[in-house]
């Protein structure tokens, strides 16, 4: 090429290639290709590999993952699957700590939604096969049971917020039952003795657990259980909590409780509007307790909602660890839900009984 003949550019908007970065750092395409891949045996100086870096920098290199997975036998990325948690403002905590997990391993977590079609996650889960993913997380926006695709039979898989009976794999779920237990609990520990349950009406582990956890801490408390305290709601939103706790207030009426217990936040946040209608006062009236800890609510009731926490967290980071392991143990893990205390309990004062100093109760003499 004569000095003044201009050099032939890569057409606008294309991607560099090896070929250009051997150029620019004055190379072979092979001494650029070892060093791409980690050749060490291969003896290439310092000096060189930094020339050759360099160059990629300069030019907006990067190799191709998928054709580096086939070379090296392991892509470094792990995948996850999920439903539309990946739009729930408080389920999203499975993602973050999935991604933190994997990260702090040098992975890169690929993240995937499926659709209800039956073929989704078959479809999703062949993807996942394609890009050689080192493992696979499934993770769904509440507790429940799904079906592994077959797709996935080579890859380990780890389940977050869900389980299977058909595969063997490790199970990360929240303890809903210890939950439902020690929210109770803390209710009767503020010397509740009365206390009602608005319980969600899907056919899902958490209605059904939560619920046992209130009657064994009933039991614990040797508290005889009132069935007329326990009002099945309609869902598991505002509307729901708010019918349930009119249904409650009406039925229970001349014998209220003190202390409500509610399958989850949005039901709570519909039971705080019903008992204000009602000209009842949160937590003097009234003690009230949710579940989830969806913080972008609960935190903003007023007063703020006393609440127990689901390890989504915890499952995403727990699932991730245990994909890494170099063998895998296909048990179920259960997470605690830990409370989260703000402000809706308060102590029971009985007749003749007036609030200690942090909520004891102390004898008040009478005449």
């Amino acid at each position: 090429m004569s000095e003044g003949t201009p050099k032939r550019r890569r057409s606008t908007g294309s991607r560099p290639t090896m070929h250009d970065v051997a150029r620019l750092a004055g190379v072979s395409q092979t001494t650029v290709s070892f060093v791409v891949n980690g050749r060490e045996e291969a003896g290439i100086s310092d000096e060189t590999k930094a020339r050759i870096l360099d160059a990629m920098r300069k030019l907006g290199y990067r190799p191709n993952a998928v054709a580096q997975a086939l070379r090296r036998g392991t892509s470094n990325l792990i995948g996850l699957i999920t439903d539309e948690i990946i739009t729930t403002p408080y389920a999203v905590e499975i993602v973050k700590g999935a991604q933190d997990a994997a990260q702090a391993a040098g992975k890169l977590l690929v993240v995937l939604t499926v659709t209800d079609e039956p073929w989704s996650m078959e479809q999703v889960g062949g993807v996942m096969v394609e890009h050689r993913v080192e493992g696979v997380v499934l993770a769904t926006m509440f507790h429940r049971g799904i079906d592994v695709p077959g797709v996935l039979e080579d890859v380990p898989v780890a389940l977050a917020n869900c389980f299977t009976t058909t595969r063997p794999v490790p199970i990360f779920i929240p303890d809903e039952f210890q939950g439902g237990f020690d929210a109770v609990t803390h209710l009767i520990h503020h010397g509740h003795t009365r206390i009602a349950y608005l319980n969600n009406v899907d056919d899902i582990p958490a209605t059904r657990l939560r619920l046992a956890g209130y009657r064994e801490a009933l039991r614990a408390a040797n508290i005889a259980e009132d069935e007329q305290l326990v009002v099945r709601a309609t869902g598991s939103d505002q509307a729901a909590g708010y019918d349930a706790a009119v249904t409650l207030l009406k039925e229970a009426e001349g014998n209220l409780p003190t202390a409500l217990f509610c399958f989850n936040d949005r039901m709570a946040m519909g039971a705080y509007a019903a008992l204000n209608e009602h000209g009842l006062s949160i937590p003097s009236d009234m003690s009230v307790v949710g579940f989830d800890n969806q913080v972008l609510l609960s935190a903003h009731l007023r007063p703020g909602l006393t609440t127990l926490q689901l390890p989504h967290y915890e499952m995403g980071r727990r699932s991730v660890e245990e994909l890494l392991r170099e063998t895998t143990a296909p048990e179920r893990v259960l997470l605690p839900c830990p409370l989260v205390q703000r402000d809706s309990v308060a102590t029971v004062v009985r007749p003749g009984v007036a609030a200690g100093p942090k909520g004891r109760n102390v004898r008040v003499k009478t005449a």
